[in-house]
C-alpha cells in the first residue's frame, strides 16, 4: 500500500493531503500530496548519500505529520528498519531500547530534541523525557526546522544518483519494516517487529474495513474522498491512498469540537479519552467514529451516536496486530452476557483461547517476532477471552489485572462494562490489599472506582448503579469510590497500578 501511496501522492500533486486547523476550527491546508512527495524524496537522497542501505536501522522521533509519514516513505522506498521512540518512555527505558535496536541512525525534530535538553523541566510536566540525544551512541540528525542546539540537519539537496526508483522495492516482503517498542522492563525491553508483508496487511486490512462500512451506509464514491480526521500510520496511509485528505486532531478539545463541525469528517479515529474530551467540549460528529487503543464500553459508542455520528465502532487492535476485530455500536449495545464484545475476528485474523482462556491471534498482518527472540506465529494477548456462539470475540479481563478474594479469582474486564451506566465516564475494578494479618497475606479487597461525568448527580448515580453491582453476585465490589481515574502511556489508558493507590489510600483515609 505505501508504494500505491507513493504513486497517488505524484499522480495528483496539488491536492491537499495534511490538513491542520484554526483555532475557529477552519481547515488550513499543511501539505499537499506534491510536497509530501517531495519530502519523502528528499530524505531517501538523504539516508542514501549518508551511506545507509537495505536491512540497516533508523530510530525515528519526529512528531505524527507530514514530516514523519514522509519519513516512512523513505525508510520503506530504501529497504530500511524503523524504530519507532516514545519520547514518553523515559531517559533509562529507551537507552535499553535503543541498545537493543541498535540504530545507525537517529531522527528527530525539534520539538524530540528539546524535551532531552533544555526544556527537559518543562517536558517532565508534559510525561516527556528523552534521554541527551548526544550521548546515545549512534549519529543524530534533525528533521524540520533547524534551531541552534539541534544537531545538524538531515540534508537536504543531496544527490539522487544510484537512489533506488520509487516503487521499486530494494528488499522482499519478508523483510523487516517497523520496530515498535511495547511492554518491558528498562533491563529486558520488548520490541515488536513487523516485516513489510505484515505492516501492508495491516493497512489494507483498515482500508477494508473502512470500505465495507461505507458500503454498508451506501457511500458512493465521491464521498470516499471526504475528509478523515486522525493521526496515526493507519489512517493516514490507507486514507490518503484513496485520496481523502486527512486531518490531524487539533490537541483542544474546543477547537476540536469546532473542527468536527467546519471540517464534517466522513470518518474520525479518536482513542476513547479523546472522545470523552470532545463530547465535555459539546462536540457533533459526522459520519463514521472509529475508536480503539483502549476500552470502548457501549456506553461511550451509544454518546458518540446521539453526538451525531452516523456509525460508532470500536476496534480491538494491538500493537502486535492491527487491526484484530471490531465492533458497531448498535451490536455493542444489544449484546447481554458477562464481558466485553469487541467484534468478530476481521478477515484474515484467526482467534483461540489456550487451555488457560488467554487469547490467542495469528493473521497476516501479525507481527513476526519480538526483536532479539524467535519467530512465532500465534500472538499470545495477555487476554483472557472466549469465541460466543457467532464467533466474536468477548474479552474477560487482562489476565494480570486478576484480583484475588478469599481464594476466588476475580477478572475485572469480566465485569466492567455493566458499571458504565449513563453518567458514569470511566470505571474500572481493582484490589487493594485486604491486611488482616498474616492468614491474608496475598488476600485483597475489590473495589470498584468510578469516574462520573462532569454535573452527575451522586445520590442518583449510586442508585444507579446498585442493580448492576447486585447482578456481579460474588464478584460484587467491596467499596465503590467516586474519583477521577489516573490515566498512563501513549493511549491514556486507565493506570490500574496508580487507581489500586488511590483507592487504597482513599480506603484509609476513610477509617
Amino acid at each position: 500500500m505505501l508504494d500505491r501511496l507513493d504513486h497517488a501522492l505524484r499522480r495528483r500533486p496539488n491536492r491537499a493531503a495534511v490538513l491542520t486547523s484554526t483555532r475557529g476550527g477552519a481547515p488550513r491546508v499543511r501539505a499537499t500530496c506534491g510536497e509530501l512527495a517531495g519530502l519523502a524524496d528528499g530524505y531517501a537522497a538523504a539516508l542514501h548519500a549518508r551511506g545507509l542501505r537495505a536491512g540497516d536501522t533508523v530510530g525515528v522521533a519526529v512528531r505524527p505529520g507530514p514530516r514523519a509519514l514522509a519519513v516512512l516513505l523513505a525508510l520503506w522506498r530504501l529497504g530500511l528498519r524503523g524504530a519507532v521512540l516514545d519520547p514518553g518512555a523515559g531517559p533509562e527505558v529507551l537507552r535499553a531500547r535503543l541498545a537493543l535496536a541498535r540504530p545507525s541512525l537517529v531522527l528527530a525534530d525539534a520539538a524530540a530534541q528539546a524535551a532531552a535538553g533544555w526544556a527537559r523541566p518543562l517536558a517532565r510536566r508534559a510525561a516527556l523525557a528523552l534521554p541527551d540525544l548526544g550521548t546515545l551512541g549512534c549519529p543524530v540528525a534533525t528533521v524540520g526546522p533547524r534551531l541552534p542546539w539541534c544537531a545538524p540537519a538531515l540534508e537536504r539537496g543531496a544527490r539522487r544518483a544510484g537512489l533506488p526508483a520509487a516503487g521499486a522495492a530494494p528488499v522482499g516482503d519478508d523483510a523487516d519494516a517497523v520496530v515498535v517498542f511495547t511492554s518491558g522492563t528498562t533491563s529486558q525491553p520488548r520490541a515488536v517487529v513487523h516485516t513489510r508483508a505484515g505492516l501492508a496487511a495491516g493497512m489494507e486490512t483498515v482500508e477494508a474495513l473502512f470500505s465495507a462500512a461505507g458500503q454498508a451506509a451506501g457511500e458512493t464514491a465521491g464521498e470516499a474522498s471526504r475528509p478523515v480526521l486522525g493521526g496515526t500510520f493507519f489512517v493516514l496511509v490507507p486514507a490518503l491512498t484513496r485520496g481523502a485528505p486527512v486531518a490531524l486532531p487539533a490537541r483542544s478539545a474546543r477547537v476540536l469540537a469546532r473542527q468536527l463541525h467546519r471540517l464534517r469528517p466522513a470518518d474520525t479515529y479518536l482513542t476513547p479519552p479523546r472522545l470523552r474530551e470532545a463530547l465535555g467540549a459539546g462536540a457533533r460528529f459526522h459520519g463514521r467514529v472509529w475508536t480503539g487503543s483502549a476500552p470502548a464500553g457501549a456506553e461511550l459508542l451509544g454518546r458518540v451516536r446521539e453526538a451525531g455520528a452516523a456509525q460508532a465502532w470500536g476496534v480491538y487492535a494491538l500493537t502486535e496486530l492491527f487491526p484484530a476485530a471490531a465492533v458497531e455500536a448498535r451490536e455493542k449495545a444489544a449484546f447481554e452476557g458477562p464481558g466485553d464484545l469487541v467484534g468478530a475476528p476481521l478477515p484474515g485474523v484467526r482467534a483461540e483461547p489456550d487451555a488457560d482462556g488467554q487469547l490467542l491471534l495469528s493473521g497476516p498482518a501479525a507481527r513476526h517476532r519480538y526483536l532479539g527472540e524467535e519467530p512465532d506465529p500465534w500472538v499470545r494477548t495477555g487476554d483472557r477471552a472466549r469465541l460466543d456462539a457467532a464467533g466474536r470475540i468477548v474479552l474477560e479481563g487482562r489476565t494480570k489485572d486478576m484480583v484475588l478474594r478469599r481464594a476466588e479469582n476475580i477478572y475485572p474486564g469480566l465485569y466492567e462494562p455493566s458499571l458504565h451506566v449513563p453518567g458514569v465516564e470511566l470505571a474500572v475494578l481493582v484490589g487493594v490489599p485486604a491486611g488482616g494479618g498474616p492468614e491474608a497475606a496475598g488476600d485483597e479487597r475489590l473495589v470498584a472506582l468510578v469516574q462520573p461525568r462532569p454535573g452527575t448527580d451522586l445520590p442518583r448515580l449510586r442508585a444507579a448503579l446498585s442493580g448492576p453491582l447486585h447482578r456481579m453476585g460474588t464478584a460484587r465490589p467491596d467499596a465503590v469510590l467516586f474519583a477521577r481515574i489516573p490515566l498512563a502511556g501513549r493511549s491514556r489508558k486507565p493506570d490500574r497500578t496508580a487507581a489500586s493507590a488511590l483507592a487504597a489510600a482513599r480506603l484509609e483515609g476513610s477509617r
